[in-house]
């Protein structure tokens, strides 16, 4: 039976051979891409498109129209072709509207825009308007807290915390310290409802309050170990009785260097009477309105979160108990924090806020 005329080879250039070469090689890209590079080079080997479609396991007639688009196209031949689809129902003018107005205007009726209100007041429905926001990552529902520091020694107790992070002096420990005070000993009203299949653990939104604690603590920058004591009230005696604490349990051998926030206890004449006798121990604070650069703040909302605040406690004792058992767990797989920022790359951050800051002021 006759086979029909024979198609001539396809005459590739050599950046055309390369290119299919490397297309038919991939493993990467979309397997169809791959089977048509292939079709084209051995096509350009002489091979027909029967036995072409043989090796492919496609038909002859699909072989037929891949290796005619090429002859059209050339390589962009062997991509996909462009489907019509359904005609976009929102223009690039009325986007624009949107983002101007939920960017620059407040709703009339509350102090930020969500998608119901953006969707009435720009005629839109609130799946275009959820698509909007999420394409240009526009979070009306959401909003950050900031406090820029007055401290007028601020760039030099940034570089001075930062470089103990960063670069931490030789036989030495460096120690982030600070108190959590007033934790509360809260009780729940009624028993906690366990977690199950298909809903949450439940609580009552009351509770009794059974006394509170202040939590000092400790953290070395460089093992991540948490010290930590429990003590009744938060005055200079009780930080006194810490950093005694602090004594004993650093070797003798070290230099102490203490990161502190400015709290008027840690500069009282007893604290500092107390480290004058003692050359070894260095404090170095924090500027003011920063608790950020104090790395302790940080384990502190670790153990809010994992061990207080969804806590009930019949009394001071027990919150107590509670804490220390965290912190015993903690101490025995504890990581130090990752530090990262330098303080010029601090400053950066602070000098593109400040620009904001200015520009929206009238």
């Amino acid at each position: 039976m006759s086979m029909g005329r024979p198609l001539p080879a396809l005459e590739l250039t050599a950046e055309e051979r390369q290119q299919l070469t490397g297309f038919a090689a991939s493993r990467s890209l979309p397997h169809a891409l791959v089977a048509r590079a292939r079709l084209v080079l051995w096509a350009a080997e002489g091979a027909a498109n029967q036995e072409i479609a043989a090796r492919l396991t496609w038909s002859k007639a699909t072989v037929g129209k891949w290796r005619q688009r090429f002859v059209e196209h050339r390589l962009a031949g062997i991509y996909d072709e462009l489907r019509p689809g359904r005609p976009r129902s929102v223009s690039d003018e009325r986007i624009a509207v949107l983002l101007r107005r939920t960017l620059k205007q407040k709703p009339p009726t509350g102090t930020h825009w969500t998608v119901r209100l953006a969707a009435e007041a720009n005629g839109l429905s609130k799946s275009s308007v959820h698509r909007v926001f999420q394409l240009f990552a526009v979070q009306p529902h959401r909003s950050r807290n900031f406090k820029l520091s007055n401290d007028p020694f601020f760039v030099e107790k940034v570089r001075d915390v930062v470089g103990l992070y960063l670069n931490p002096p030789d036989h030495a420990i460096v120690l982030s310290v600070d108190e959590k005070s007033q934790i509360q000993a809260l009780n729940r009203t009624q028993p906690v409802l366990p977690m199950g299949l298909g809903y949450v653990e439940g609580v009552t939104h009351d509770y009794v309050r059974n006394g509170t604690t202040t939590l000092f603590a400790a953290l070395d920058i460089a093992s991540g170990n948490v010290l930590t004591e429990c003590k009744p009230r938060h005055r200079h005696q009780e930080f006194l009785g810490f950093l005694k604490r602090i004594d004993e349990a650093v070797s003798a051998t070290l230099d102490v260097h203490l990161i502190l926030d400015n709290y008027t206890t840690h500069k009282h004449t007893k604290v500092r009477a107390w480290l004058a006798a003692r050359p070894r121990f260095h404090l170095h604070f924090t500027p003011t309105y920063s608790s950020w650069l104090n790395q302790v703040e940080r384990w502190f909302g670790l153990i809010t979160q994992q061990a207080i605040r969804r806590g009930s406690f019949k009394s001071v004792k027990e919150l107590i108990a509670k804490i220390n058992h965290f912190v015993q767990n903690y101490n025995r797989n504890s990581k130090p924090f990752a530090w990262t920022a330098s303080a010029d790359s601090i400053f950066q951050k602070l000098a593109r806020l400040c620009s904001r800051i200015s520009g929206t002021q009238h």
